[in-house]
C-alpha cells in the first residue's frame, strides 16, 4: 500500500462505548469505535436523506423543533440547518470527544455546526434521555446512533428499538410528526414493531457507492398527512 494513503490517526480517546479513534483516510475523515468503522466524511448522502425525509414528511409546519439523535461527523446536522423553517435543533450526542471533533475538525468538513445559533447540544446516553419525563416534544426525531436495530454500538442501545423505546420516541413527537432511523440494512423484525407503534411506516433502500443500500426508515405519528 502507498504510504500516503494509509490512515493517519488524528485522535484516540477513551469514550463512553469504549475506545474512539479519528483518523484520516484518503482524504476524509473517518470515527472508529473499537475497531468497527461507524462513519466518515467521505459522503454523508443518507446521513443527510435520514433528516430530509423526516423534514418533507413534515414539510408545510412552521417553526419546526427537530431532534438529532447522534452527532456523527456533522451531515444530519447540516441538512437540518440548511431546510426552511427549521427554527430549533436539539442534537443528543453521548461522545464528548466526538463533540469536540465537530468544533475542530469534523463540523468543517461536513457543514454540521454545532456552535450554530439555532442548535443545542446535549453530551447524554440517548437511551437515557428518552427514557425520562416528557417535556418537550419534536416535529421530527432522526436516531443515528448505531449501525442499525441489529448492529448497535453498545448493548444498552437495544432498547431503542423495542417496543418500549418506539413508543417514547413516539410520546417525544408532536401530532403528525416523524420519526426516521438510520440502518446499515433491512432489519424486519425493528420494521415490524415500528408498524405496531406508528400510523404509518416506510422503508426506503439508499444507494452507496459500495455494499448494500443503507436502510432508511420512516414512521409517522397519527394525525400527519402523506406528502
Amino acid at each position: 500500500m502507498d504510504p500516503s494513503r494509509r490512515p493517519r490517526t488524528i485522535a484516540r480517546e477513551s469514550g463512553r462505548a469504549g475506545e474512539l479513534v479519528l483518523r484520516e483516510h484518503d482524504g476524509a475523515y473517518e470515527i472508529i469505535s473499537n475497531g468497527v468503522f461507524l462513519m466518515d466524511t467521505s459522503d454523508g448522502r443518507s446521513e443527510r436523506g435520514l433528516v430530509a425525509l423526516a423534514l418533507n414528511a413534515t414539510a408545510g409546519r412552521r417553526d419546526r423543533d427537530v431532534l438529532l439523535a447522534g452527532l456523527g461527523v456533522g451531515f444530519s446536522l447540516a441538512e437540518a440547518l440548511s431546510a426552511s423553517g427549521v427554527t430549533r435543533i436539539v442534537v443528543i450526542e453521548s461522545e464528548p470527544a466526538v463533540v469536540r471533533w465537530n468544533r475542530t475538525i469534523t463540523g468543517e468538513r461536513t457543514g454540521g455546526h454545532i456552535d450554530d445559533p439555532r442548535v443545542r447540544c446535549e453530551v447524554a446516553d440517548v437511551v437515557t434521555w428518552l427514557q425520562g419525563p416528557v417535556e418537550e416534544r419534536f416535529d421530527a426525531i432522526c436516531l443515528d446512533v448505531d449501525n442499525g436495530p441489529d448492529w448497535t454500538v453498545r448493548d444498552e442501545n437495544r432498547w431503542l428499538y423495542t417496543d418500549a423505546g418506539l413508543a417514547a420516541a413516539h410520546d417525544h413527537l408532536v401530532d403528525g410528526g416523524a420519526l426516521t432511523v438510520w440502518s446499515a440494512e433491512h432489519a424486519p423484525a425493528f420494521e415490524r414493531r415500528l408498524r405496531q407503534r406508528f400510523h404509518a411506516v416506510e422503508r426506503r433502500e439508499f444507494p452507496v457507492a459500495r455494499g448494500s443500500p443503507d436502510v432508511l426508515y420512516l414512521a409517522r405519528r397519527r394525525g400527519c398527512t402523506a406528502p
